[in-house]
Formats: C-alpha cells, structure tokens, sequence
C-alpha cells in the first residue's frame, strides 16, 4: 500500500487516505483479501491521527470495498471486476454531479467543459 499525503490539499486527509486506497483497489494494486496495517500502525506510519485512518477505513467499509473481521483487522472485499468497475462508476458519477452542477453554475458549456478536461488530463 502507497500513500502520500498532503497537508497542503484542500482536501481532508482522510478523504485524501479513501481516494487513494479505493484508486488501488480499484486497479488492482490491492488485491481480494490484502489486509490493511492497523489502525494505529497506520496513523503512527502516516504520522496522522488515529480518528483520521479510522474515518478513512470506516468509509472504505461503507463503501463496501473493506470489511472488517473483529480481532483481526480490515481487509479488501471480495468484489468481481463487474462490482469493482461499478462501484468506481458510482463514486465517479457522484463526484461528476458536484463539478458539472459548479461549472453550471459559472456558465460554463459542456464543450468548454470538454476543451478544460482535455488540457488537464
């Protein structure tokens, strides 16, 4: 498992901690079964608080992309790449509908939406 976080994101840390994590599940990079460290190990290795990794994991279980086995730790759901590909489907949709409602809002259309896209990805 690969983390970076940063203090400077607008973005708080444990949402920083779900996104990554969810992105490796999703390609594949943490497979069915991986145990995540510990709760504790984790905020001490990431030098971030015990209540933020908590939030973080307690999401990823919400989403269905963890489950926990009491006295023994958290590990990646079993998820088909059909429930994998779903489940990162919603959660981009969810995210679209936030941005696409802002660039709404300032008047932007859907090509100049397409034409920024572009010169960011």
């Amino acid at each position: 498992m690969n983390i970076a976080i940063s203090n400077t994101s607008d973005k708080p840390i444990y949402q920083q901690l779900f996104e990554q994590i969810s992105a490796q599940i999703f390609k594949g990079e943490l497979e069915i079964g991986y145990s995540l460290p510990p709760i504790r190990h984790a905020a001490t290795e990431l030098r971030v608080s015990v209540i933020t990794v908590k939030k973080a994991w307690e999401e990823l279980e919400r989403q269905g992309l963890i489950y926990t086995v009491t006295g023994k730790g958290c590990f990646v759901a079993d998820l088909s790449p059909e429930e994998i590909l779903q489940k990162r489907n919603e959660m981009i949709i969810k995210q679209m509908v936030i941005d696409t409602s802002y660039y709404k809002s300032i008047g932007l259309t859907i090509e100049e939406v397409f034409e920024l896209l572009k010169k960011v990805y």
